[in-house]
């Protein structure tokens, strides 16, 4: 049995996986609103104490960085340490990772079902695979190959330097660097960053923002849903909107091509994260993939990399179990 955890600041999703014959099955799973327990030992005496199994390992992904099984949680007054999870668990040790590579852990395991491809490609078995996941921030990872099974890896790169790729994102670029510290494919490609390429387009004239939104924004504390479904729905068509989802998948698909380029993502690249599987009518237009080729020389590489989006909610759930199941089996 395998207690595994997805930690956010908004949620709390935890699950009870039994190793079978196949892979992982659930056997119990429950979501929390994080910010309704005072830490995350909390959530786990609760959820045990309703679930009642003989744990023998445990995983927890958690949004933020962790150094020496210590983790504190964006957005969260959590201080996690792997040593007073393990006491509530009741196991010798708990496993802490970076949820982007907890996402990247579950990838080799997602089925077919679990998967939207964009673009096939020619993957190369055992090929090094890209991870990227616009939610809330920009989350990247990657996955390579040592001959015998995968191994997941963290990384920064969302927050890696804005590079435009035409005179409008020129002018984005422009426009906030004057107005932030650090200008990073984050401040746009991510759901907290989405608002900022509205608000360019609608302070510089590009469209105009109807008097309905603009009053149902401000009603909001996260103006990134509203804007999205103004994009998509036809009953609430707004051009504004329109143009700053065309940005976003535009800069998303150069930047999941500059992530693949860096790691040479011959296995694939996956797209993770809350906001590709509502967009996917978007991503499947030829904006998404011209952005992701346009790299010169190395479009040719770059056209046999697969393309995919993770459809299924609970992979970084999954990939915190495989890591905890990997380590028991390692330890035995």
């Amino acid at each position: 049995m395998i207690l595994a955890g997805d930690i956010g600041g908004t949620k709390t999703a935890m699950a009870i996986y039994e190793r079978t014959d196949v892979g992982l099955s659930v056997r119990a799973e429950e979501e929390y609103v994080s910010a309704e327990f005072g830490s995350l030992t909390a959530i786990v005496e609760d959820f045990l104490a309703k679930y009642p199994m003989p744990i023998e390992s445990a995983g927890f992904g958690v949004a933020g960085p962790v150094v020496d099984g210590h983790a504190h949680i964006t957005n969260l007054p959590w201080i996690i340490t792997s040593a007073r999870l393990a006491e509530a668990v009741g196991v010798e040790r708990v496993l802490l990772i970076n949820d982007l590579q907890s996402v990247a852990y579950a990838v080799p395991h997602l089925a077919k079902a679990d998967l939207h491809t964009l673009h096939r490609g020619e993957p190369v078995l055992g090929g090094p695979i890209a991870v990227l996941a616009p939610g809330t921030g920009l989350g990247e990872a990657y996955l390579t190959w040592d001959g015998a099974r995968y191994h997941a890896f963290a990384c920064e790169g969302g927050h890696a330097d804005f590079g435009p790729t035409d005179a409008m994102e020129i002018e984005l670029l422009r426009y906030y660097i004057l107005r932030m510290d650090h200008v990073s494919y984050e401040r746009f490609c991510s759901g907290s960053g989405l608002p900022n390429i509205y608000n360019f387009l609608r302070d510089n004239g590009y469209a105009k923002e109807p008097d309905w939104l603009g009053k149902k924004l401000l009603e909001v504390s996260d103006p990134t849903p509203i804007i999205v479904q103004a994009a998509l729905d036809p009953a609430t068509y707004c051009e504004l909107c329109s143009m700053t989802l065309a940005m976003f998948v535009s800069i998303l698909g150069a930047e999941a091509g500059n992530h693949a380029l860096k790691i040479g993502a011959t296995g694939g690249v996956y797209l993770g994260g809350g906001i590709p599987p509502r967009i996917l009518s978007w991503l499947e237009h030829q904006r998404f993939m011209q952005a992701f080729l346009q790299k010169g020389r190395m479009s040719n590489y770059l056209i046999r990399m697969p393309v995919h989006v993770i459809l299924n909610p609970r992979t970084g759930l999954l990939g915190a179990a495989y890591y905890a199941l990997d380590a028991w089996v390692q330890g035995r």
